[in-house]
C-alpha cells in the first residue's frame, strides 16, 4: 500500500512538473511574440493610413546599414547632417519612376555638400540585384542592403509598400515623410532639402 501511495505521489508530482514546463514554454513563446511585436512597432503607435509607424517630430531610429560598396554607416555617425532615406527595391515600378528625379533634383544638386547624406535602402534583395538595379536606373547615390526588411520595419509595417522617403534634420528629428511618387509632394521634399541646406 505504501508503495502505491509513493508511486501515486510521484505520478502527480511529475504531472505538475510537466504542466509547469508547458506553462513555461507557453510563457516563452508569448515573450518571443511580444519581442517580435515590439521590434515591429517599437514606437508603440498605431500605423498611419500608409503604414508608417514613425511620425514627423520623432527621433529617427538608430539604424546601421551596409552599402553596396561595403561601407557601413549609422544614423548616429550622421548626426549633424541632413539625411534622406529612400526605401526602394528593384521590383517596385514606382521606385523606378521616382529614382531618376531623386538623382537629378536632389543628389546631383547636393552630393558635394558635406552637410547632406542620401541613401537608398533596398528592401531584402541580394547585393548583385542591388548593383544591377543601380546600373539600370542610372542612379549614382549610394544604395544599401536591408536583409529581411528589418530596417524598413523600424519605419513602417513590414508588409506595407514602398517607395518611401524619410527626411531627417541635423538633430536626428524626422521632418518629412513621403509615400509613392507624387510630383507636388516630391517638389515639397526638394524645396525642404534646399531650405535646410542653405
Amino acid at each position: 500500500m505504501k508503495l502505491l501511495n509513493i508511486l501515486a505521489i510521484i505520478v502527480i508530482a511529475t504531472g505538475f512538473a510537466a504542466c509547469g514546463n508547458s506553462n513555461n514554454k507557453q510563457a516563452a513563446v508569448t515573450n518571443e511574440e511580444a519581442k517580435v511585436q515590439a521590434v515591429e512597432n517599437k514606437n508603440n503607435i498605431e500605423p498611419d493610413s500608409t503604414g508608417y509607424i514613425i511620425r514627423v517630430g520623432m527621433q529617427v531610429p538608430d539604424i546601421t546599414w551596409t552599402e553596396a560598396n561595403g561601407k557601413t554607416v549609422s544614423m548616429q555617425e550622421l548626426r549633424g547632417k541632413v539625411v534622406m532615406l529612400q526605401f526602394t527595391a528593384s521590383w517596385c515600378s514606382v521606385c523606378r519612376k521616382e529614382m531618376p528625379f531623386i538623382e537629378r533634383d536632389i543628389w546631383q544638386k547636393h552630393k558635394n555638400n558635406n552637410d547632406f547624406y542620401l541613401v537608398g535602402i533596398d528592401r531584402d534583395e541580394p547585393l548583385e540585384t542591388v548593383q544591377e538595379f543601380a546600373e539600370k536606373t542610372g542612379v549614382t547615390y549610394p544604395l544599401a542592403l536591408d536583409p529581411g526588411a528589418d530596417i524598413f520595419a523600424q519605419f513602417a509595417l513590414r508588409e506595407s509598400g514602398i517607395t518611401r522617403n524619410v527626411l531627417v534634420d541635423r538633430d536626428g528629428t524626422i521632418v518629412m515623410t513621403t509615400r509613392l511618387y507624387n510630383e507636388e509632394e516630391f517638389g515639397r521634399l526638394v524645396e525642404k532639402i534646399d531650405s535646410m541646406l542653405k
